[in-house]
């Protein structure tokens, strides 16, 4: 069976998210989180660790800290959990969240033969998939269809973060010529988060939701839903429909 554990997480001391999570890859989770929120606004992350006022042990490991040095604007406290399944709600939010992105640059078009293949590559890494049947799968994957990282958890939107979080703390973004690929499907936040990632493709085995067509439009954005055995339907850009 698949581990899901509750993790607390803090910007420069303050609780900025309680969601539940498959323990590892902790610190990119954290990372990912605060900057596909855009709590980062553009400050460096000075350091990462388990607590932030005792013994890791004493949290069982469940509170992350990432800290700026004060650098990154203090965030607001926020009181509810995010669910492993569920991400933002609220028009004020989703404007909140792509307000600050712009159209991502001129870049060369991808082949769609190659990211139709993606889903099927990933497949091969999902080694707790193969083991509980639960977990979801995200990666990051380069122009000639080599995987730069592959992360999974038990939230889709972790398995994403996880892998966007270690493409910052590689200095990998904004990673224009990297697509994402995810094992579930493409909600508003999935190609959210991609585009503030700067990745110019997302490929989803299953559908999109209209509103992350619309986003990824309106980013300039190549996205592939139902990919599946090589085939799937083609979103984003509208031209190419």
């Amino acid at each position: 069976m698949l581990v899901e554990e509750p993790l607390s997480i803090q910007l420069d001391g303050t609780l900025v998210s309680s969601t539940m999570r498959t323990p590892g890859h902790d610190f990119e989770l954290a990372v990912g989180f605060c900057f596909t929120e855009n709590l980062l606004a553009g400050a460096p992350v000075l350091g990462i660790r388990y607590c932030g006022t005792g013994s890791a042990a004493d949290s069982d490991y469940n509170v992350v800290t990432v800290d700026t040095g004060g650098r990154a604007p203090e965030p607001t406290p926020r009181l509810g959990n995010t669910t492993s399944s569920c991400g933002i709600c609220g028009a004020d939010a989703i404007d909140e969240l792509t307000e600050t992105l712009r159209v991502l640059p001129p870049h060369e078009p991808w082949s769609l033969q190659r990211l139709l293949s993606l889903p099927e590559d990933l497949r091969t890494e999902q080694t707790l998939f193969n083991r509980t049947g639960s977990s979801h799968a995200a990666a990051a994957v380069a122009r000639d269809g080599s995987r730069l990282v592959v992360r999974e958890d038990i939230g889709r939107h972790n398995a994403l973060d996880k892998v966007i979080g270690r493409l910052l703390l590689d200095g990998r973004l904004p990673a224009t010529d990297a697509a994402l690929v995810v094992s579930g499907r493409a909600s508003f936040e999935m190609v959210q988060k991609t585009w503030a990632a700067g990745c110019s493709a997302l490929v989803a085995a299953s559908g999109p939701s209209v509103l992350a067509v619309q986003t990824a439009r309106r980013a300039g954005m190549t996205l592939i839903g139902f990919a599946r055995g090589g085939t799937g339907t083609l979103y984003s850009p509208i031209e190419g429909i």
